[in-house]
């Protein structure tokens, strides 16, 4: 099993990206599971929101603690949330960050990857530029880190669940895939 924890804030589409993904992941022929977990409710609060694949049955209802990979989608969020806590070993971290960090010490021991989804989403009218909306672009980048699911299976997805522009949002979604850095495995000094 393959579980992930995204974090985001409110009015970023966080829960929106990983039901995006699952649906792209299912018509991939993946078993998926996805659920947010709120604090506030507001926008601009933090958002955790995780999402488990699997080839079989997924049995688990729990929370995610301790996931293979963990999706950023807001920076600012690093100064106060630990967002690697409990990733496994190894584990991906991808950042939506315009450029690479410059410490890469708290992604010792994992593999790191980095997309500017900001700069995509506004490219795109996702948004406005004090909030936009890089769900979709996020989705892209993380494809092409993870490998999976398929262009054409998170096309669909787009199609399927996002009424509002969803050529913007494809856009998004193939700019990102295009553009994400896969810096890799950060050394542990």
């Amino acid at each position: 099993m393959v579980e992930i924890r995204f974090h985001g804030r409110g009015g970023q589409g966080t829960v929106v990206l990983t039901i995006l993904l699952a649906k792209a992941f299912f018509q991939a022929g993946w078993q998926v599971q996805s659920f947010p977990f709120f604090g506030v409710e507001r926008r601009g609060a933090p958002v955790e929101a995780y999402l488990r694949l699997d080839r079989a049955k997924i049995l688990a209802r729990t929370n995610v603690t301790t996931p293979d990979h963990v999706v950023v989608q807001d920076q600012t969020l690093l100064a106060n949330i630990s967002v690697t806590r409990g990733l496994k070993p190894g584990g991906w971290v991808l950042l939506n960050c315009a450029t690479d960090p410059e410490d890469l010490s708290i992604y010792a021991g994992q593999q790191l990857a980095c997309v500017d989804a900001s700069r995509i989403a506004l490219g795109h009218r996702l948004g406005s530029r004090t909030a936009p909306i890089v769900n979709t672009a996020m989705m892209g980048a993380f494809a092409r880190m993870f490998g999976e699911p398929p262009m054409e299976a998170i096309i669909a997805a787009i199609r399927e669940e996002v009424p509002a522009e969803p050529e913007r949002n494809i856009a998004a979604a193939e700019e990102a895939y295009r553009d994400v850095r896969i810096l890799g495995r950060i050394p542990v000094s």
